[in-house]
C-alpha cells in the first residue's frame, strides 16, 4: 500500500510504485519513497532496470524542428473511442458550483495528527468528496442512472466510478455500494483501487458497473472544467480545487472562505437542468457540513 500523497507524486514523476520499497510504517510507500526513486517519463510507465553490461537509454531530447508520431493504441485509443462516443450520443450540459470547505479542511487537519491506530491520517479531501458525492446520489436517483437504448434505468445502490491518472492513461475504478460505506472504508477502498490501476493489478471487474462517476483536477488548480460523461451513466461530478470565495454572513457583510467548485456534467436527453442544480444544491450543503453528515 502507499499513501496517497505518496501515489500523488509517482503519478506526477512517473514513478511505478510496485518498484519501490516503502519505510512507513507496517512497509507503507510514503513520499519520501517515491521522491528518493527515479522520475520515469511523462506519460509512460517507469523505466525499468536495463539487462546486466547494458545501460538503459536515457529519453532523447527533441532535436529543433523535430516532429515525433506516436501511434494512439491500447488503452489510449479506448480512452479515445469512448470520448467521442459519449460527446457524438448525448446531449451534455455542465452546471458550476462551489461549497465551503472549512468543514472539510478541520476535519482533514485533524486526521492528519490522529493517532496512527485509527487509521484516519490518509484520509485525503478526495476521499470525503467521494463520501458526500455517493451519499447525495444516493438521494437523487435522477443523477445515479444509466441511459441505455430508449430506457432510463435509476438505481438504488451508487456504485461509484472515480477517474485515476494512470502512465498508462485514464481508469476509472469503481466502488461498489459508496452509499452504504463508511469514511474510512471508502478511503481504503478508493486507496486499493488506485494502486491496481497504477501497478496493473486492476481487474475488468473493478472497473465496470459504474452508476456515477467523480473526477478529480483540483490538485492541478483547475477552478472548473466539462467533464466528459462515462457513458451509459447521466453524471459525472468534477472536483475543482479549493480557492477563496465570497460569503455572505447572516448581517449581510461579506467575506472570503475556503470554496472547493464542483461541475455537474449531465445528459440533458433525461436530466433536466433542475434536477442536476438540485443535486448540487444538496451536495454543496453537505460538504459544508461534512462533519454533521458524519454523523446520520
Amino acid at each position: 500500500m502507499a499513501s496517497p500523497r505518496a501515489r500523488a507524486l509517482a503519478a506526477r514523476r512517473g514513478v511505478a510504485l510496485s518498484g519501490l520499497k516503502g519505510t512507513g510504517p507496517g512497509g507503507r510507500i510514503i513520499e519520501r519513497d517515491v521522491a528518493g526513486a527515479p522520475a520515469g517519463t511523462a506519460g509512460v510507465a517507469a523505466p525499468q532496470p536495463a539487462p546486466a553490461g547494458r545501460a538503459a537509454p536515457a529519453p532523447a531530447a527533441f532535436a529543433p524542428g523535430e516532429i515525433r508520431e506516436i501511434k494512439v493504441t491500447g488503452i489510449r485509443k479506448l480512452i479515445s473511442d469512448r470520448m467521442i462516443a459519449s460527446l457524438q450520443s448525448t446531449a451534455q450540459l455542465t452546471l458550476n458550483a462551489a461549497a465551503d470547505a472549512r468543514a472539510m479542511q478541520a476535519l482533514r487537519a485533524r486526521f492528519k495528527t490522529s493517532p496512527e491506530s485509527l487509521g484516519l491520517r490518509d484520509i485525503t479531501i478526495n476521499d470525503m468528496v467521494l463520501f458526500a458525492a455517493a451519499r447525495a446520489a444516493a438521494r437523487h436517483p435522477e443523477i445515479n442512472a444509466l441511459y441505455v437504448g430508449d430506457t432510463l434505468k435509476q438505481h438504488a445502490s451508487v456504485h461509484l466510478g472515480f477517474a485515476v491518472d494512470t502512465p498508462k492513461g485514464l481508469m476509472v475504478p469503481v466502488i461498489r455500494n459508496a452509499d452504504t460505506r463508511t469514511l474510512r472504508d471508502i478511503a481504503r477502498e478508493a486507496g486499493r483501487l488506485i494502486d491496481g490501476c497504477r501497478t496493473g493489478g486492476i481487474t475488468p471487474d473493478e472497473m465496470s458497473g459504474g452508476t456515477f462517476t467523480l473526477t478529480n483536477l483540483g490538485t492541478f488548480g483547475v477552478h472548473s472544467f466539462t467533464p466528459v460523461l462515462n457513458a451509459p451513466q447521466v453524471a459525472i461530478l468534477g472536483v475543482c480545487a479549493i480557492v477563496p470565495g465570497p460569503a455572505i454572513a447572516a448581517d449581510g457583510s461579506v467575506s472570503f472562505v475556503p470554496q472547493i467548485g464542483l461541475s455537474l456534467t449531465i445528459n440533458h436527453q433525461v436530466v433536466d437542468g433542475a434536477p442536476g442544480a438540485r443535486f448540487l444544491q444538496a451536495l454543496s450543503a453537505d460538504i459544508a457540513g461534512f462533519d454533521l453528515l458524519l454523523a446520520r
